[in-house]
């Protein structure tokens, strides 16, 4: 489902960060969100990826297991996945109604004094209903912004996890790495453990400081490490023990960090008494996934959500290991809260073109503003218009095409793929990844 009025209105009351309004309508709800332990993700990168890799552990281990994640790629349902699959339509229809039925009972009985829910809390809250009904076993929780302050930091944590640390959103998370790790570390609970990747040193600091005030105790490299092998696999040591040789569901060197991460937090579960056999580890590791993380949509058609400077140097690492193909070229759109030279940086050297596009949401920059603003950074700087326009004209032309820039423009590639706008690509088979996790 692309989206419901329920949805749409909520949206409109933006971005606000605060757990008043949500505590409250959670309550009204009979505190769902307490209704199992949670594994509980912040950070600027990788998050994503780390629930996937702990979801497809879990259910691999025989765990019934609620994941909430943002923002949706293609559909909002999957916001909402048990046992690494987005509900159904029907159901999340349900659970909206039942969500919004009880919002508005509130606000009748509160009157004015009763703040609108912004899009995410709303999201959260019926995830968290979802769970409840469902009786999962564990929640496996993505923090939407920052975390001391996001709507999911309502949870009973078990364990906590941090990937990566970077400069983004700096608005609303403040203006440097210190600022950006407390809000992160704001996610912690005293005594629980707090897995983290590698971190800046500033944010390490930080993070170092805030576990140990509340006794929770911290494994960071080297305490983890991912030791990668020639063909490709990874072997994950951490404190709990060994994991690998395996192969990732996702490609990436960055992914080694986020499956170091996720292997730290499942070791310490199994240490509070979760069955995790090593081999239902690995099985899920082999079989997480996250769409538009470097996924192939058709063959020569790359899709990437990197978004912000950390995530294009990760894709740039990434390209430097491949071969290097006759024609490659970046179909590129991104928000207006970007800074596009910043962005683009390390990615120029890697591509013979770059075409600038936009999908349809409402927070994309125009592609005529972004070729602009370029055109000084590479020599071939070409506006393409929008993506159902440019996709099509670019992948006949190009040897290699990665879409990148914007998690919203890679899942509008994504969408038109399944569509069929590829000559030579049936409708929904260009995909060789499939949302699946667990099977």
């Amino acid at each position: 489902m692309r989206s419901h009025p329920i949805l749409e209105a909520s949206a409109r009351a933006g971005v606000r960060l605060g757990l008043d309004r949500v505590q409250t309508f959670l309550g009204v709800l009979g505190e769902p969100q307490l209704c199992a332990p949670a594994v509980h993700v912040a950070g600027t990168n990788g998050k994503g990826s780390v629930c996937a890799y702990v979801t497809s552990a879990l259910v691999q281990a025989g765990y019934r297991v609620g994941t909430t994640i943002s923002p949706h790629v293609e559909e909002v349902n999957e916001r909402i996945q048990l046992d690494g699959h987005p509900i159904d339509d029907a159901r999340l229809v349900e659970l909206l109604e039942q969500v919004d039925r009880a919002r508005r009972e509130w606000v009748e009985v509160a009157g004015e004094r009763v703040e609108a829910l912004t899009y995410f809390e709303l999201a959260t809250c019926a995830a968290f209903l979802c769970f409840a009904q469902e009786r999962v076993d564990v929640m496996v929780v993505e923090v939407g912004l920052g975390g001391r302050l996001d709507a999911t930091n309502v949870v009973r944590s078990v364990v906590c996890a941090v990937p990566s640390i970077g400069l983004d959103h700096t608005a609303e998370l403040g203006p440097d790495l210190t600022s950006v790790a407390r809000e992160k570390a704001g996610i912690f609970q005293k005594g629980v453990p707090v897995v983290a990747g590698v971190l800046p040193p500033e944010a390490k600091t930080v993070i170092e400081l805030a576990a140990r005030r509340l006794s929770a105790p911290l494994w960071v490299p080297p305490q983890i490490r991912r030791e990668p092998h020639r063909d490709g696999r990874w072997t994950i040591h951490t404190p709990g023990g060994r994991v690998g040789p395996v192969r990732l569901g996702m490609e990436g060197v960055h992914q080694g960090i986020n499956a170091s991460v996720a292997v730290g937090a499942l070791h310490q579960l199994r240490s509070q008494g979760f069955l995790l056999p090593d081999e239902a580890i690995a099985t899920g590791l082999e079989k997480a996934m996250v769409p538009v993380r470097l996924e192939t949509l058709a063959p020569g058609l790359i899709a990437d959500g990197a978004h912000n400077p950390d995530g294009t140097r990760a894709l740039a690492a990434w390209l430097t290991k491949r071969e290097r193909p006759k024609s490659r070229i970046l179909l590129l759109g991104m928000g207006q809260d970007r800074d596009p030279a910043e962005v683009v940086a390390p990615l120029v050297e890697h591509f013979d073109e770059i075409v600038t596009t936009r999908c349809s949401h409402p927070k994309a920059r125009e592609s005529s503003d972004l070729a602009h603003i370029l055109a000084d950074l590479h020599p071939m700087v070409t506006d393409g218009g929008t993506i159902e326009e440019i996709l099509p004209e670019v992948y006949a032309e190009a040897e290699e095409t990665i879409v990148a820039g914007s998690l919203f423009l890679a899942g509008a590639a994504r969408s038109l793929v399944r569509e069929g706008v590829l000559a030579g690509i049936e409708p929904g088979k260009g995909i060789e990844q499939l949302d699946e996790v667990g099977e």
